[in-house]
């Protein structure tokens, strides 16, 4: 590994200790239990035997690094019974059904918690567990949607343009299903009891617009879309076409630091209107876009290097690792030749840490299932009847 050994851990991460029995899903739910074993957490993740191939399997994905991962047939009732006794001595359980699904199946809250009272049930859902969209289909675009974290985003006069699926599936949901797993784990030490997290997506994604009421609260967001202060509207918080087809961000937004973009760009002397004149922002957009298109990304880096203008590249993901703050903090570290984001959030003593790579479905079923307290007879037993499989 690369970047983040520069900063070693000193010992088990903060979860050391915590086991989590994640059901395999996309997205969200993979994202937060990522975060979780890249904070210590022994994370055993529960694939379907239908997806147990000996074809080449791709290890490079973060979202599921740092786990291990077991076959299990959930409808066969000796599938089912084996993720109870599983959970019997987890301490987190994950899972990202519609709501009912493990119900059925038998796993649902009331099934797990009947042998463990201390276990905290996570569950990550686009429109919760509960009203009258709970059992509709729903991507992210449509959960930010209707929690109103979409409508802000895009050009004046444009279509709100979606923000990849970073609000719903991860900022909205995966981290704060993370966030309540944790929040459950803290107060068990008071309770001694676990509890269900209900985790959804339109829930987080309309959490994340708190700011945007705020603004509108206090007079400060009452325009249409793309004519505000930070979606685009004003000039100094924006982004600009360099020379060569690449971008430069611009965040300038208190007149210090508008003063030293003007520096930057040439314009101190440019008798351009006053940065709050809104009546003439077009002006200032036009005498900007004008600047930024007479040099390189690369050349207006290194004129606004070691100023306070809050000029920066607008970088790839797969280029941002080469920025030279990146690279010192270690923001980016290499996993089997894959590389992907480091952990975060940097704690002092018990440091996050990059585990395993991404584990084939299947390919540690009988080794995790005596590491959890299954015996090698029990599995051989189970195997046979279809329960559970291991990868060739």
């Amino acid at each position: 590994m690369t970047g983040w050994d520069a900063r070693p851990a000193s010992g088990p991460g903060p979860l050391h200790g915590v086991r989590v029995l994640e059901i395999a899903s996309l997205a969200p739910a993979p994202f937060a239990c990522m975060v979780l074993a890249d904070l210590g957490a022994d994370i055993l993740r529960i694939d379907r035997v239908t997806d147990v191939d000996d074809r080449p399997q791709p290890t490079g994905d973060p979202l599921h690094r740092g786990r291990r991962s077991v076959a299990v047939d959930l409808k066969n009732p000796d599938g089912a019974a084996l993720v109870r006794r599983l959970a019997a001595t987890a301490d987190v359980f994950v899972e990202g059904f519609r709501p009912g699904v493990t119900e059925r199946l038998g796993i649902g809250p009331a099934d797990l918690r009947a042998a463990n009272r201390r276990l905290v049930y996570g569950r990550m859902t686009g429109w919760g567990q509960t009203g009258p969209l709970a059992h509709r289909a729903g991507h992210d675009i449509n959960y930010i949607g209707l929690a109103g974290a979409l409508e802000p985003i895009g050009r004046a006069g444009e279509r709100p343009v979606p923000p990849l699926n970073l609000v719903g599936d991860f900022g909205g949901g995966g981290m704060l299903l993370a966030v309540g797993i944790l929040a459950a784990l803290y107060e068990r030490e008071h309770s001694g009891l676990g509890q269900v997290v209900d985790a959804a997506m339109v829930d987080g994604a309309a959490l994340l617009t708190a700011p945007l009421h705020g603004l509108r609260a206090t007079g400060q967001w009452d325009n249409p879309r793309g004519h505000n202060l930070l979606d685009g509207g004003a000039p100094f918080y924006d982004t600009y076409e360099t020379a060569d087809g690449r971008y430069m961000a611009v965040g300038a937004l208190e007149p210090n630091f508008y003063a030293q973009l003007l520096a930057g760009l040439g314009l101190a002397d440019a008798n351009l209107p006053e940065q709050d004149d809104r009546d003439r922002w077009s002006e200032l957009r036009a005498r900007f876009t004008a600047a930024f298109a007479t040099r390189t990304r690369d050349e207006w880096t290194a004129v606004f290097d070691g100023t306070d203008a809050c000029v920066t590249p607008v970088l790839s993901p797969w280029e941002a690792h080469l920025h030279p703050h990146n690279a010192a903090r270690g923001v980016f570290t290499d996993l089997v030749g894959s590389r992907q984001p480091a952990p975060a959030p940097r704690l002092e003593r018990t440091a996050g840490t990059v585990g395993t790579p991404a584990p084939a479905p299947g390919q540690d079923t009988a080794a995790a299932l005596l590491a959890w307290g299954v015996d090698a007879g029990a599995v051989a037993d189970l195997t046979a009847r279809g329960a559970v499989a291991e990868r060739p």
